[in-house]
């Protein structure tokens, strides 16, 4: 069944991430990493809360966004896409999660031979049924290339992604079957092309704020903005769901370096999943 995991590997922050991590906002605003960590461990007891066996890797100073894990592999169906990163920058976070993922999980690797590739996971939205990837700074033709050859059996649409990192900071699976989506034109652009290029239709919800789109649905249940940060985008979403399927949490600090809820797990499924 689709979405359910058993396992998630994380990464700790480092002192670095404050300073040094990546940032394409306008906005420099000052990053608490006292803050940043507190709200990456309600996130991990989050994930556990789920039912979640997670592994917590080391942060690694020399790589100030190695906390941002989905950008480093692409899992499904026990086959793990090693990506090749799309800045230049971060490159070696893939080396620990190769390791991590061959030795204690024992997936079938699935390494990119063009040197030309660029993919990071945050442009690849498995919708349960089908694969779309983001054509963006970080991620170009080459790279789609490899999702697709990796994952013969599935469709895999290439999706142009503008005015955003990734395609996930665009749109996302809210729960099977129903995108969330932003409102911005950027994100209207990339769900049209979606609708065009893809082989099953979804419910769209859409939201206020693009950056309430990037929503982690595992095991039944929503994990979504908090209120606190995004009040429109979090209405939606309450009167869109039941409160016993969503957990909202607060990622404030994190996301003013570009990131969203997706970008700080990588999650195992319990099982092997063939489509009819």
């Amino acid at each position: 069944m689709s979405f359910v995991y058993r396992n998630a590997v994380v990464s700790r922050i480092p002192d670095s991430f404050a300073k040094d991590a990546l940032r394409s906002k306008s906005s420099k605003e000052e990053v608490s990493l006292e803050k940043a960590r507190r709200q990456h461990e309600v996130y991990i007891h989050t994930l556990r809360r789920l039912g979640l066996d997670v592994i917590e890797l080391p942060a690694d100073e020399g790589l100030p966004d190695c906390v941002f894990v989905e950008d480093t592999a692409v899992i499904h169906n026990g086959v793990a896409l090693i990506t090749r990163p799309g800045h230049p920058s971060r490159r070696k976070e893939v080396e620990s999660i190769r390791r991590v993922l061959q030795k204690e999980f024992k997936l079938e690797l699935y390494e990119i031979a063009d040197e030309n590739a660029m993919i990071d996971g945050g442009d690849v939205l498995f919708t349960g049924k089908e694969f779309f990837v983001g054509l963006s700074n970080r991620t170009n033709q080459a790279g789609a290339l490899a999702v697709a050859n990796a994952y013969p059996d599935y469709r895999v649409s290439s999706i142009n992604v503008t005015n955003a990192l990734h395609l996930k900071s665009l749109v996302s699976v809210a729960w099977p079957d129903v995108l969330a989506v932003g409102a911005s034109p950027a994100a209207k652009k990339a769900l049209k092309e979606m609708e065009l290029k893809g082989e099953y239709d979804y419910e769209i919800i859409t939201l206020p704020d693009d950056e309430a789109a990037s929503c982690l649905y595992l095991n039944g249940t929503l994990i979504h903005c908090s209120k606190e940060e995004y009040p429109e985008s979090f209405k939606v979403f309450e009167e869109r769901m039941p409160d016993e399927r969503r957990i909202p949490l607060n990622f404030s600090e994190i996301s003013k370096v570009d990131a969203g809820l997706t970008c700080g797990v990588l999650l195992i499924g319990k099982q092997r999943v063939h489509i009819q």
